[in-house]
């Protein structure tokens, strides 16, 4: 069993591949910094001897990079049984205010990356006739942040994008689902000094995932919504 995920380095991305690890997944991740996907496969390996890992470094932004990711990895393994399109590219900044060009940067990271593996990777799980895809979509999929606009059009975009495969996908055996994760404890609130307890933790995430995974052959979870009990920070 093969799990592909993007971002795989640090927050939820990292928590994701660590319990597909700890599953018995085959695991192909990529990431920006190549040292980092070094020392996090050495990681993963030494807890997961039996597993193989597959990694390289990605600008998912840049369509050719992506695309020979792709190829890395379907000259290893025969299809993908789990696609976690996860890499997301956050700037705040309302629409009237940013630099021109910042919807752009957005949607080729946070839209376009998860259409292209999506598209490529699914032709062997319709071939087998089962597969699923996990996009990582954002509260802001479903209500605007106002301190980033480009953002939540790229996170609504990707909503949309989840929506379209599932349709598509659905009579094929192929199970698509959105991850709606709320304020998040990642490294992107690192210094912060508001309370952990206020977050959600990529681990929640992560186990949502794998538990949405793990549903029967006729189930499929639509949507994982996971917000702070709190509220957002």
């Amino acid at each position: 069993m093969l799990a592909v995920i993007t971002g795989a380095t640090k927050g939820i991305g990292k928590a994701i591949a660590e319990v597909f690890a700890s599953e018995g997944f085959d695991l192909a991740i990529c990431a920006r910094n190549e040292n980092e996907l070094v020392e996090f496969s050495t990681q993963l390996q030494q807890l997961n001897p039996d597993i193989q890992i597959l990694y390289k470094a990605v600008d998912c932004s840049n369509r050719d990079e992506l695309l020979a990711f792709v190829d890395k990895v379907l000259d290893r393994y025969a299809k993908v049984d789990v696609l976690v399109n996860n890499v997301g590219l956050y700037v705040p900044g309302s629409v009237m205010d940013e630099e021109d060009g910042m919807l752009e940067q957005m949607i080729d990271t946070n839209l376009y990356s998860a259409y292209y593996l999506s598209k490529y990777f699914t032709g062997g799980m319709i071939e087998d006739g089962q597969g699923h895809i996990f996009n990582i979509c954002s509260t802001a999929s479903i209500k605007p942040v106002v301190a980033a606009g480009s953002y939540s059009i790229s996170k609504y975009a990707l909503m949309g994008l989840t929506k379209v495969l599932r349709e598509e996908l659905m009579h094929q055996g192929v199970k698509v689902t959105a991850v709606l994760p709320g304020s998040t404890l990642t490294a992107s609130w690192s210094g912060t000094t508001i309370p952990g307890s206020r977050f959600v933790l990529p681990e929640d995430v992560a186990s949502a995932v794998l538990n949405a995974y793990k549903m029967s052959e006729g189930a499929v979870v639509d949507e994982i919504l996971i917000r702070p009990l709190l509220g957002e920070v």
